[in-house]
């Protein structure tokens, strides 16, 4: 690598004494930091007294990422806020020998394979769960795509007999600890650590969701695994398939980590699992509040939605097998990961003086890169508000020239992109196929910058009857919030 250069790197402008661009990063996030891609490939902004550099050219991005990635470790503010509830998890673990050996032991349970054996317990759940709503009653969406996900993300990890009263307190914690969580992101760090009634609470939603995992994994070591009384059933379960799927059933993702030849600990088995449930749950829920959101705002795409589906499944239920062929479906999905982020600033940490584009990055400093950014370059996305899935299609996916980069790149890409996407349209599919016509009852949302680009308030009701078809031209008028994700939130968003 040639030696870092002195060419002055420029600085974001509206920079504040002694806040920096906090400001700006608070009241209008998604336009501040998309207004940076017109300063540089890389651009120096202020938080607080402390800088960072921002990278907005995604040839640099794919460097931090893939190229020069041993030079940017996993670390900064986001990241050491998250660290504090997630520990060592894979998200959050420091490079080095234990992230590397943590990957590898859970690789196996991102697999196709091994996900395709939990697929129908999944939709069995999804069906469950969605088909219990209440027709034609406002429902906060939001809400119930983070509820949603979680369930079908409970079955997978830790299989279909986990207790239902742990399965229900997992539901009704979860919520409330992503709120603790993006608040301590929020905060500065110091805050984080006095002795506040709302810090004390978190610490102990946390310390039960610990105690929550210790008690499914106890569950899952107390299973028999088959004895010998027993052994006839085996035998027979073994020349039949159908009996075998249903034992796979049972199982859940997380076995893969307790029967490895080199265990974790309680403790990192923790850390894991409280990493895997929170990822699963609020990008994936983000993603599908938005998605239902632009179904409503496009009668088109709706309407190709549901021909797909029944030209797919005709009058049979959703099998796992069916994904596959549901190639519309995963590109409405994929267009409203692209608009709507799911994360939309993510940092690493300089480990010596760098030489990023031609600019000084100094040893220990933030660098920036936005998922949000990068999918929202008019170079790359033409008209980069407009909600178009056909972006998606073979014949143009190539433009994108490595832009899309919801589920980062490189070695610490997320390890479960193949698990998101079947989670996803399991859990589209069967919203789809279970209610006939959904329509939004509130205002359209105004996004919120926080850990992902999440919806401020979007309530919808669901109806079995199907309303009458809307011709194109009756799709609602565009607002400027609908039009444009990157409409300021309110303050409190941060």
């Amino acid at each position: 690598m040639n030696a870092p250069t002195t060419s002055p790197t420029p600085t974001a402008p509206g920079g504040l004494p002694l806040i920096g661009h906090g400001l700006r990063l608070a009241r209008d996030p998604l336009p501040f930091i998309t207004s940076l891609r017109d300063h540089g490939p890389v651009v120096r902004i202020r938080i607080g007294p402390t800088p960072a550099y921002v990278v907005t050219d995604p040839a640099l991005t794919r460097k931090v990422l893939v190229t020069d990635a041993a030079h940017y470790a996993k670390g900064g503010r986001i990241i050491d806020a998250l660290r504090v509830f997630f520990g060592d998890g894979l998200a959050t673990i420091a490079d080095g020998d234990a992230h590397l050996r943590n990957r590898r032991l859970m690789q196996p349970m991102f697999n196709k394979a091994h996900i395709a054996d939990r697929g129908d317990a999944m939709i069995e759940q999804v069906t469950a769960t969605v088909g219990a709503w209440p027709e034609a009653q406002p429902r906060a969406v939001y809400e119930d795509m983070n509820e949603v996900t979680l369930a079908a993300f409970l079955v997978a990890l830790f299989g279909a007999d986990l207790p239902g009263h742990l399965a229900g307190e997992f539901t009704a914690l979860m919520p409330e600890i992503m709120k603790g969580t993006i608040r301590q992101t929020i905060l500065p760090p110091w805050a984080t650590r006095l002795p506040l009634p709302a810090n004390r609470a978190h610490a102990r939603r946390v310390a039960r969701l610990r105690a929550l995992i210790d008690q499914a994994v106890d569950h899952r070591a107390s299973r028999p695994a088959g004895p010998p009384a027993e052994a006839g059933a085996a035998a027979a379960e073994a020349g039949c398939p159908h009996a075998a799927a249903a034992r796979e059933q049972r199982t859940g993702l997380f076995d893969t980590l307790l029967t490895a030849e080199e265990p974790l600990s309680r403790q990192q088995l923790q850390d894991e699992a409280i990493t895997l449930l929170t990822g699963a749950i609020e990008t994936t829920g983000t993603t599908l509040a938005w998605t239902l959101y632009e179904i409503t705002r496009h009668p088109k795409v709706e309407r190709r939605l549901r021909e797909e589906l029944a030209t797919v499944c005709a009058d049979r239920p959703l099998t796992y097998d069916d994904l596959d062929h549901l190639p519309y479906t995963r590109r409405v999905l994929q267009e409203a990961i692209r608009k709507y982020g799911p994360a939309w600033l993510v940092t690493r940490t300089a480990t010596r003086d760098l030489d990023l584009g031609g600019h000084l990055v100094p040893e220990g400093a933030d660098v920036v890169w936005s998922p949000y950014l990068h999918q929202h370059d008019p170079d790359v996305f033409a008209d980069p508000d407009t909600f178009d899935p056909d972006r998606w299609t073979p014949e143009n996916v190539s433009a994108t020239r490595g832009s899309f980069l919801a589920f980062g790149d490189g070695r610490r890409k997320c390890i479960g992109e193949n698990f998101a996407w079947a989670e996803l349209q399991i859990i589209l599919a069967t919203i789809l196929r279970t209610w006939p016509a959904f329509r939004l009852t509130s205002r359209a949302p105004r996004p919120q910058a926080v850990v992902t680009v999440k919806p401020d308030r979007m309530t919808m009701e669901f109806h079995r009857q199907a309303s009458p078809a809307r011709h194109a031209s009756d799709a609602p008028a565009r607002t400027a919030t609908a039009r444009d994700p990157g409409t300021r939130p309110s303050p409190s968003a941060g």
